[in-house]
């Protein structure tokens, strides 16, 4: 199969206060007063458990409150991985930039020790991959297992393939292929920047990203994807083979209105406010939970992984009905005495003897 190379060049807005993407918001909350959050997924024993933002890295009070609402709810749900959507550094990226941008938004989480994977954005410079906390190895696209559990268990169960959508060129296409074909993890989820399926006006759908990915996506049994790119939350109706996908780009960026108004694709979308996602897997359930930076759920709810099997639930059968079959009672037998016997006959008298 030929592949073009598709590239979306990074354009860098210097001037963002008309279109509402940085600046804070009027009625913005203070970071410290964060509202508590509802907890809806389950917390099962032995779960894993991850957080997903989206075009973060501005440094503004938008990105500063999702940072203290994962905080908090961290407290409540002890998430050891946040996957980042791609740009994730917005503008200037020198040591302080990443420190504001980043670091300090981020900073109970990190002292926690959770681990930060990134994803590269359009926005984004590329030698950003080389920054340690982002954890990509010095690589644009890359994969890996969950981090181990507190009792040291690695989790095979999953795996993820961050992906570089801004130059997706033939070499990354074939590695993608070559790592898809040797998983053997049940569960498969891809994240990267620009989404295959989407509802925005802005954006909407990466028609030729979908053209290469989701073919390889239905081929290995890829289980869901997690995009950024447009400005809001969105989940969409399952497609092709059950895959789920998401749309989570408003970790710092804010695109109001945004949303296509009945648009097919749309299960449940949010663009009024910033938010983030927390998602637990269990088994073959994968529970999600999306959260404004006020605390509120925007969605909940649960996806079965595609192609897993359903056990059959079976009936208890029913005890078999027990049928009394009366028994015929004999008739009574009158009891009958048994005949007197009969008296012997007295022996005549012998005569006396003369």
């Amino acid at each position: 199969m030929n592949y073009a190379m598709i590239s979306r060049h990074a354009v860098f807005v210097l001037v963002l206060g008309a279109s509402g993407l940085a600046g804070p918001h009027p009625s913005d909350p203070s970071p410290q007063a964060q509202p508590a959050t509802t907890l809806k997924l389950p917390l099962k024993d032995g779960s894993i458990r991850f957080a997903v933002i989206g075009d973060t890295g501005r440094g503004n009070s938008g990105q500063i409150a999702i940072g203290a609402q994962m905080a908090a709810v961290h407290r409540e749900f002890p998430f050891n991985l946040v996957i980042m959507l791609g740009d994730n550094i917005y503008g200037a990226d020198s040591p302080a930039d990443m420190d504001r941008k980043f670091a300090s938004p981020y900073k109970a989480l990190l002292d926690k020790g959770v681990e930060f994977r990134a994803a590269i954005g359009n926005h984004d410079n590329p030698n950003q991959r080389f920054y340690k906390p982002f954890n990509m190895g010095g690589e644009r696209y890359y994969t890996f297992h969950p981090p181990k559990n507190a009792d040291g268990k690695a989790e095979v169960a999953v795996r993820f393939f961050a992906l570089d959508t801004t130059y997706l060129e033939k070499i990354q296409i074939d590695w993608f292929e070559k790592e898809l074909a040797s998983s053997v993890s049940p569960w498969k989820i891809a994240f990267f920047h620009h989404p295959l399926y989407s509802s925005g006006r802005t954006h909407g759908s990466a028609l030729e990203t979908r053209a290469i990915l989701e073919p390889l996506f239905l081929k290995y049994g890829v289980s869901a994807s997690f995009s950024g790119h447009d400005h809001f939350y969105e989940r969409i109706r399952p497609q092709k083979g059950g895959i789920g996908y998401w749309v989570s780009g408003a970790g710092g960026s804010l695109r109001k209105n945004d949303i296509r108004v009945g648009s097919a694709l749309t299960a449940k979308g949010f663009d009024d406010d910033y938010h983030f996602m927390i998602i637990e897997i269990a088994g073959d359930d994968m529970y999600y939970q999306a959260i404004s930076r006020r605390g509120a759920t925007i969605d909940s709810g649960v996806f079965h992984r595609p192609g897993a099997i359903v056990a059959a639930v079976v009936p208890t059968p029913s005890p078999a009905a027990v049928i009394l079959v009366p028994v015929p009672v004999p008739a009574a037998v009158p009891a009958v005495s048994p005949p007197a016997p009969k008296a012997s006959p007295s022996p005549s008298a012998s005569p006396a003897p003369r």
